[in-house]
């Protein structure tokens, strides 16, 4: 690392030695705790970073108003930021070519794993989905870099983009709708693994779809048997993918909307699947009192620990569900739960589990352990880029 400041445009932040030593470790957030000067500096700008003593540690994105205030985009200093926005989503669309099978809908920019803090791309067929969260990808010249790059490779019939209100409130970003940024088509359909699914790109959760779940709903189908249980069902991910293996598909969500496309999306491949509204903590209460058993239950509840104050209520609830599940597996059966909560670490999701198998008197095999598919990939020195867990496992005869 060179010892040299490198200002770009005259415009330098001085952080703390904690946050000096953040970035020796490789991540690349500074927290405003840790900064030690940014006078002059406007939000989003592109900025150098240097610590008291002068020691350069590249450049970044500066924003004033969320508690991480400082985003490395680079260990050297960037002379045009517009061109270096378009070699990273260029080198991200190239990745996504390599590794991206069996499907039309993926994630094509990851955030921080993909050297673009602050924006988020997910390809649905021919419609892109986008989130903007920071101030700095907000600013005009990096929304036409961002949007001009991606038309001119990609060539889609529409982009969106879908506004975060809290985000952008952090962020002291003016309100902003969701909607259209080209193009009018705004409903598409997309193909997993096989499966078909409706998207709208203006409904759902997050950008429209759960991407980050590919890989896993094809391995869960690989285990999958008999009469199944899908909870958290939302638009039906998990059960179409178990509905090829299984005799009978039970998908559990409380968003009624959810279970509308969820139904939509069982008659475009053909399945005849069971779709209940209720509450998946009072249901799976009543079906274990009740006796109900089944060969197949998956768990893929929302994040549970958005932060980390949330922690010992997340795991009582992971313990409370698998506990449930687990005495309603058949012997033989199997159990994919799954958990989103970048706070609860895998140890913490094992050792959840190992307890409620240990409470409901089973003896558990892990079948597999996984994370999010590659298309989300993980930056190994910035953890808060590896947030999903996957746990197959089989009740023992």
């Amino acid at each position: 690392m060179s010892k040299t400041s490198h200002s770009v445009g005259g415009l330098t932040v001085t952080i703390s030695a904690r946050g000096a030593s953040r970035l020796k470790d490789g991540h690349v957030w500074v927290y405003r705790s840790d900064l030690v000067s940014a006078d002059g500096v406007s939000p989003g700008a592109l900025v150098s970073v240097v610590d008291q003593r002068g020691q350069a540690f590249g450049t970044a994105l500066y924003s004033s108003s969320s508690q991480i205030a400082i985003r490395l985009i680079s260990h050297e200093p960037v002379a045009d930021l517009s061109a270096l926005l378009r070699q990273r989503l260029a080198d991200a669309i190239a990745y996504r070519e390599r590794i991206i099978r069996d499907t039309n809908a993926y994630r094509l920019v990851f955030s921080e794993a993909d050297f673009l803090p602050g924006l988020i791309v997910d390809r649905y067929n021919d419609i892109l989905s986008l989130q903007i969260l920071t101030q700095a990808m907000d600013a005009e010249t990096a929304r036409e870099v961002i949007t001009s790059e991606l038309t001119d490779r990609l060539h889609p019939a529409s982009m969106i983009e879908r506004a975060d209100p809290r985000v952008r409130q952090l962020e002291d970003l003016p309100p902003r709708p969701s909607g259209l940024i080209q193009g009018d088509k705004t409903s598409t359909i997309f193909t997993m693994n096989g499966v078909q699914f409706h998207f709208d790109a203006l409904a759902g959760q997050k950008t429209g779809a759960f991407l980050d779940q590919r890989e896993n709903y094809a391995a869960a189908a690989q285990y999958a048997h008999g009469e199944a249980l899908d909870v958290f069902c939302y638009q039906g991910g998990f059960a179409l993918h178990l509905a090829q293996r299984c005799s009978r598909v039970t998908g559990v969500d409380s968003s009624r909307p959810a279970l509308e496309v969820a139904d939509q999306n069982a008659a475009l491949n053909g399945h005849n699947i069971e779709w209940i509204e209720a509450n998946a903590f009072d249901l799976l209460k009543d079906y274990s009192s009740s006796g109900s058993r089944y060969d197949t239950i998956v768990l893929d509840p929302p994040a549970f620990a958005k932060t980390k104050r949330d922690l010992d209520a997340a795991l009582r609830g992971y313990k409370e569900l698998n506990l449930r599940a687990l005495k309603m597996l058949r012997p033989g059966g199997v159990l994919v739960t799954c958990s989103c909560s970048y706070h609860v670490s895998q140890a913490d999701f094992i050792g959840v589990l190992a307890d409620a198998a240990r409470d409901a008197h089973r003896t558990l095999r892990l079948a597999e352990v996984r994370g999010q598919a590659k298309d989300h990939p993980i930056l190994l020195n910035v953890p808060e880029t590896a947030y999903l867990k996957c746990i197959i496992a089989i009740v023992s005869e």
